[in-house]
């Protein structure tokens, strides 16, 4: 049978990265982590809010009337409450008591309008803080069709923040598609209503380049955060904390693209700007950064400067204990090993490790998970397999499977996946992937670069369990995806279609197989000539093949269509 490749295996690959994202907060590409400056993202901008007119009655006349829920007075005064106690934090439960009411009365006393969205909006967000969040869904959405954004300007606002409190509540379903059809949906409205240079623009511009950025959609993002930074520079002085933020968005995206150099640019415009305004721990949080960046250039001496650097400002802020001095030993033992200096990248290890065990209060479980994660990838690299999966299994007891982390739990169980596959555990390799990509086609994240490549693998380890026929099924729904967010040509793309070439030769489908290998041999002709020594590996197992099926190589090229057909 022919030979299976991981699509994002090469030769001279470091072990040290997997192919997974391990969070929403990182973005991988060509297999470097890009740690992002947003991890703590406030909540979207939202209307202000009309002032609840006080009832004239007193409490004792409207508890007698609250059997009447078509009393007007009965609303604002339950809506009232609601906010006040939810406020408080004392009861969520009677708050959410309080808003649902309210919003009934204002259903019955005067339909929909203004007052009856602002009562769904706070039933919503009652839901959410209670992490309701499938329920807070449809109330949302009620809270956006009752008003007539064209006819009334507070409407059109209040629409807006109805949007934007949707894409959140998305968001934290994990739900990345979603999310970003409801920040366009508000931006839109916003824009239409204010224009498009008026400086509130900006903060949805963001929210929805960052959506852009998680459903790594990255020129998307860039053309928002572009415009985000040109507002800012618009309406604020020169070298503005907002326009830094814009900055280290399009460093992140300019990493994830490969653009170093751009991203480094950013990164030290924006790194001045947090110096001048004296944030001292933002500009510490932007030298790591700007030491991921040297790790990716290979300038390993100046990043290790620099995450020494932000290291020395976390320790004399925030203490010795704290979760981002873990980050940057996590990021120190990435560069020792990279440079072969294995005793010292240990060494950083246990210190993060240490941290992560006994976190201080306040230290999301989420951050925890994550350098647990990171920490693992460094043990696997060592070779330390047993000690990498402890954390792993750590990390995701940490977790838990809750709907808003599944693509963050999905990215751990395929680094699981992995380790199991490089092992020999082909069962449990396969029962991680299986498991991942289920979390992710529950999250709305089947059409991702992440998913086609985790498809792959999951139809690889099937193969090695002499399950043919259902990699088969795997490697054509990997091939489907990754056609369409990567193109026919990439090298992902074209490591699946020699998979799909090698199941269909097992299950005697040569001729298929032979067609697929042809496209590929023709593609690695164009792209590194016919001397090189993939081609003529490829050319070997193609002749092969055509021997089998008795013809000889068609010349002429053919489009993809004919040559994938999946109905062949």
């Amino acid at each position: 049978m022919l030979g299976l490749v991981s699509a994002k295996t090469t030769p001279n690959a470091t072990p040290l990265h997997n192919s997974f994202p391990q969070n929403d907060n990182h973005i991988h590409e060509n297999g470097n982590k890009t740690p992002s400056p947003l991890l703590k993202r406030t909540p979207s901008p939202s209307f202000s809010k009309p002032k609840i007119k006080p009832s004239k009655k007193t409490l004792q006349e409207l508890r007698i009337d609250e059997s009447s829920l078509d009393n007007p007075d009965l609303g604002p005064f339950l809506l009232k409450l609601a906010i006040d106690t939810m406020a408080s934090g004392d009861n969520q439960n009677k708050a959410l008591d309080y808003a649902t009411r309210a919003s009934i009365s204002f259903e019955i006393s005067s339909g929909p309008g203004l007052d009856l969205a602002m009562s769904l909006q706070v039933e919503a967000a009652i839901y959410c803080s209670l992490g309701r969040l499938e329920n807070a869904i449809p109330v949302l959405e009620r809270s956006i069709e009752v008003l007539d954004h064209k006819s009334w300007s507070d409407h059109a606002m209040a629409k807006f923040s109805g949007f934007m409190q949707l894409g959140d509540t998305y968001s934290m379903l994990g739900r990345v598609d979603r999310s970003i059809s409801s920040y366009e949906s508000g931006l839109k409205i916003q824009i239409e209503t204010l224009g498009d240079l008026d400086p509130r623009v900006a903060e949805p511009c963001r929210y929805l380049a960052e959506a852009y950025v998680q459903a790594m959609q990255f020129d998307e993002a860039e053309k928002l955060c572009q415009k985000s930074l040109e507002i800012h520079r618009e309406h604020n002085a020169p070298a503005s904390i907002e326009e830094a933020g814009d900055r280290r968005l399009m460093a992140l995206i300019y990493e994830a693209k490969g653009e170093y150099e751009s991203a480094l640019e950013e990164l030290v415009l924006a790194s001045m700007a947090m110096i001048a305004a004296g944030q001292e721990n933002e500009a510490a949080a932007i030298d790591v950064s700007i030491g991921n960046i040297y790790v990716s250039l290979c300038r390993f001496d100046e990043a290790i400067f620099s995450y020494q650097k932000a290291l020395t400002v976390f320790k004399s802020t925030r203490g010795d204990e704290y979760s981002t001095v873990a980050s940057v030993y996590n990021r120190l033992a990435e560069v020792y090993y990279k440079t072969g200096k294995l005793r010292e990248s240990k060494s950083y290890c246990e210190n993060a490790l240490r941290i992560f065990s006994k976190p201080v209060t306040g230290i999301a479980t989420e951050e925890i998970a994550s350098g647990l994660a990171e920490i693992s990838a460094i043990y696997e690299a060592l070779n330390e397999h047993g000690e990498a999966l402890k954390l792993l299994y750590m990390a995701m007891e940490l977790l838990k499977d809750t709907p808003g982390k599944r693509s963050m739990i999905a990215g751990i169980e395929a680094q699981m996946g992995l380790m199991f596959y490089k092992v020999g555990k082909y069962g449990e390799a396969r029962s991680s992937f299986e498991n991942a990509v289920a979390k992710l086609r529950a999250s709305g994240d089947a059409k991702s670069v992440f998913f086609g490549i985790l498809l792959n693998q999951l139809g690889l380890a099937s193969v090695q369990l002499y399950r043919i026929h259902e990699a088969v099924e795997f490697f054509e729904e990997a091939r489907e995806v990754l056609e369409q967010e990567c193109g026919s040509c990439h090298s992902d793309t074209l490591g699946v279609y020699s998979n799909l070439a090698a199941t269909y030769d097992a299950l005697g489908r040569v001729e298929d197989a032979a067609v697929i290998l042809e496209y590929i041999l023709k593609l690695r002709e164009e792209k590194l000539g016919t001397a090189n020594p993939e081609v003529a590996d490829e050319k070997k197992r193609l002749a092969v093949l055509l021997k089998e099926a008795g013809r000889a190589r068609i010349r002429k090229g053919n489009s993809l269509v004919n040559l994938l057909d999946s109905s062949s």
